[in-house]
């Protein structure tokens, strides 16, 4: 009897780390989800691209575009539920299909104790960023069953959900709640093909930190004083994580939190 394991057949090198895939990314009109439109469409993704904001969304698309790869986009409130869905759709009507997402969208609080954020605040943390990626994960797995048939799902967390989050404590449990999605998902749909997993960036220089930096001065030298690597990320290295955990490379991995940080919690 021939115990061979069976190898997965992945494209070429040659041919781009997610050659044929079609791709939706949430967040992607800046920060972490640009650099992931524009990496994931030069691994040979189709890419649609989905923010609130349409001039940023249509800044990144032309871009790729100039570059060679293929894009498109879509205004998409996460706190919307019917926006979430119609972007979702939006993908496969352009693609014909839906094989892997990317929830990179958030929103961030005002940075401060527990007790000083109004309910309000609260209550718009929770619709963004963990609400939004409910409402996507469940509409991209609906498209991938319908569609690819396989595929893989990334989640952005952050390392602030790995421990007590002082100055961002609402987002911090949005972010845990979302690994506890994440890792339900990956559980629900694992055989069929579906992965889930979720990366967990540490201080990146994304749009997000500098406006965090300008509230409480002197945030980001503090973060990277306490990275071993000595410095923040760029978008690019964080996207690099996911294009990775969306890839066929990553095949036999679902339900990790993998954390990329720069060493900060090692």
């Amino acid at each position: 009897m021939d115990n061979t394991p069976t190898t997965r057949t992945t494209p070429p090198a040659s041919l781009g780390l997610l050659a044929g895939k079609a791709a939706f990314i949430t967040g992607a009109g800046r920060g972490i989800g640009a650099a992931a439109a524009r990496l994931f469409a030069r691994e040979g993704a189709r890419v649609l691209l989905a923010a609130r904001t349409a001039a940023q969304l249509k800044a990144v698309t032309d871009q790729i575009r100039a570059a060679g790869g293929t894009a498109d986009h879509v205004v998409c409130d996460l706190a919307d539920p019917a926006s979430v869905r119609a972007a979702v759709d939006r993908t496969v009507q352009l693609y014909g299909r839906l094989d892997i997402a990317f929830n990179n969208g958030a929103a961030i609080q005002r940075p401060g104790p527990m007790d000083e954020l109004p309910q309000a605040g609260f209550d718009d943390i929770y619709a963004v960023n963990l609400r939004g990626p409910w409402l996507a994960m469940t509409a991209e797995v609906e498209a991938i069953r319908a569609t690819a048939g396989r595929g893989a799902i990334v989640n952005n967390s952050s390392v602030g959900s790995l421990r007590g989050n002082a100055e961002l404590p609402a987002y911090g449990a949005m972010k845990r709640a979302l690994n506890s999605l994440t890792e339900s998902a990956a559980v629900t749909y694992g055989r069929e093909g579906i992965r889930v997993n979720a990366i967990a960036p540490g201080g990146t220089l994304t749009e997000m930190v500098r406006a965090w930096e300008k509230s409480s001065p002197g945030v980001i030298e503090r973060i990277q004083a306490a990275t071993p690597l000595g410095r923040t990320a760029d978008p690019e290295e964080i996207a690099q994580a996911a294009a990775w955990l969306l890839s066929d490379r990553s095949s036999y991995v679902t339900g990790t939190v993998l954390r990329v940080d720069g060493g900060a919690l090692a």
